[in-house]
């Protein structure tokens, strides 16, 4: 760990709901960040959340441009929400964002997943949000550990030294 005292954290269990880059990755850098520091640490992906987990979307996650306030064009000028509109945008603002994380040399996000599953860190997919897209375990990354109901993701969290983060 980072310091000598004990850390009062034994646990971090992480709920990813949103298929977007920026969400995705911070779920990958949260539970990554908590494996390292030698928590035990769950991840959990529903709803669209999903597309960071499932074999045909994860390599194609996008960036969020409309409707994100906090995006911001070169130069730190507000992004016109009404340009993420225009066809091409989105891939044109994702593919910026993807070579700006390749160049600071962020892991892709099966990289991610591989480097939390040799740590230690397990995976698991929403049951609910899988029934609703038809997702069966086949179409899920391998290193999944199981489709599970929420109440069973609550269960794994119990105990003294865990938090639950939902991103």
């Amino acid at each position: 760990m980072a310091h000598d005292k004990e850390h009062p954290l034994k646990k971090v269990c992480i709920i990813c709901a949103k298929g977007t880059i920026e969400d995705v990755y911070a779920a990958l850098v949260m539970t990554n960040g908590a494996v390292m520091e030698g928590m035990e640490a769950k991840l959990f992906f529903t709803f669209f959340g999903l597309d960071a987990i499932t074999k045909k979307q994860m390599m194609k996650l996008k960036t969020g441009t409309v409707g994100n306030p906090a995006m911001r064009m070169p130069g730190g000028l507000p992004f016109p929400t009404l340009l993420g509109a225009i066809p091409g945008v989105e891939a044109g603002v994702s593919a910026m964002m993807k070579s700006q994380m390749e160049a600071l040399d962020i892991p892709k996000v099966d990289e991610f997943m591989e480097m939390i599953t040799a740590g230690g860190g397990e995976i698991y997919a929403c049951k609910l949000a899988c029934d609703m897209f038809k997702l069966k375990k086949e179409d899920l990354y391998d290193d999944v550990v199981d489709i599970i109901t929420i109440g069973e993701f609550y269960e794994m969290a119990g105990g003294v030294g865990t938090q639950i983060i939902f991103t």
